[in-house]
């Protein structure tokens, strides 16, 4: 029950018809005590229906996701290119606009990026935008926490607001009957809070509860997302993970004597990669690698992108004159879109 209400916090209802998001973008999402409550009571009827055990491991890395599941391929589209400057939804609605209506929005959009207002686009400014465009999802759903966490509507949320909005049926029964420990997640919520609330005035901006609620998305909140890890799995609570900790978390045995190959590769890995000083147990670092790795960063790499082919007078940046003129590079419209439908009548 436990395992269910941590995944009812990180995975809204939402999903469940929108199953085009992967869930594997773990963040702590939360939804309110009495949503919880249902859940737990459907997943208990689920569980005496089908005691199955899992057999997909669970996933506990965060992996930044791929811009596009497009082709990277310019010399047949940009659309890879335009999923990635967009985000796949934005970019869809771009190919129902005229090329003149794309060059207006485009040029709205380039004012946005220029963060510094020099006239200029540098690199980091296009990663930088890149990266909030493939996360606009995080955004989203930060505006609906929002409206109902901020009670008094002053634009900030104090833990007390948080508290009673998430909290507030439970306090006022300190023994709910499902019998969970309601108590000791609003303390690990408020441990968390603390660390998101960066000048330490027990009030958020919205900046700061955007790093409450997906603290992996904050390089300021990862000893957090490393600390709350290792107390799920660490059971015996010696401060670190062992073999058994580190397999019980993915794997059940339920009186099996043959693990999957999947749980056998995962003992190797543990023992040669996760395991770094080869003491048989990970650390807090050793822990930190394995769920929060440096990955190639493909935003740095598509903005490179985007700039040298941009770039006329190569000299690193650009004006939004330049970005313009490469319009079909960065967005669609119809004339990209119909020119791209009659090259896929043609390969047919």
């Amino acid at each position: 029950f436990r395992r269910a209400l941590e995944c009812s916090r990180q995975f809204p209802a939402r999903s469940l018809s929108d199953s085009g998001r992967s869930d594997t973008r773990a963040g702590a999402r939360f939804i309110s005590v009495m949503d919880v409550m249902r859940f737990l009571m459907y997943l208990s009827l689920c569980t005496l229906c089908a005691l199955s055990k899992p057999t997909d491991k669970k996933e506990r890395v965060h992996h930044d996701p791929q811009l596009s599941d497009k082709v990277h391929d310019d010399v047949q589209n940009f659309e890879y290119d335009h999923d990635a400057f967009l985000g796949a939804e934005e970019a869809k609605t771009f190919d129902q606009l005229t090329p003149e209506e794309s060059k207006e929005r485009l040029g709205k959009i380039v004012i946005k990026i220029d963060e510094d207002k020099d006239g200029y686009v540098t690199v980091e400014e296009l990663r930088d935008w890149i990266k909030h465009a493939q996360k606009r999802w995080i955004y989203e759903d930060v505006e609906r926490q929002w409206k109902g966490h901020d009670l008094n509507e002053d634009g900030l949320i104090s833990w007390e607001e948080y508290r009673n909005a998430t909290y507030g049926y439970i306090l006022d029964d300190p023994d709910p009957d499902d019998g969970f420990n309601y108590k000791q997640m609003m303390m690990r919520d408020e441990r968390r809070f603390k660390m998101a609330d960066k000048d330490g005035n027990h009030i958020a901006t919205k900046e700061e509860f955007t790093a409450f609620l997906h603290p992996e998305e904050f390089d300021y909140m990862k000893d957090i997302v490393v600390l709350e890890t290792m107390e799920d799995i660490d059971k015996n609570g010696d401060g670190v993970i062992d073999l058994e900790e580190y397999i019980g978390d993915m794997y059940s045995h339920d009186g099996d004597a043959e693990e999957p190959e999947w749980v056998k590769t995962e003992r190797e890995q543990f023992v040669e990669f996760r395991d770094k000083n080869r003491d048989g147990k990970m650390d807090k670092e050793e822990t930190k690698d394995w769920i929060l790795p440096s990955d190639y960063d493909h935003a740095e790499a598509e903005a490179r992108h985007l700039v040298y082919e941009s770039d006329q007078n190569k000299d690193g940046r650009l004006t939004r004159e330049e970005i313009v003129d490469k319009y079909d590079l960065f967005v669609g419209s119809q004339a990209t879109d119909f020119g791209e439908a009659l090259v896929r009548h043609d390969e047919f």
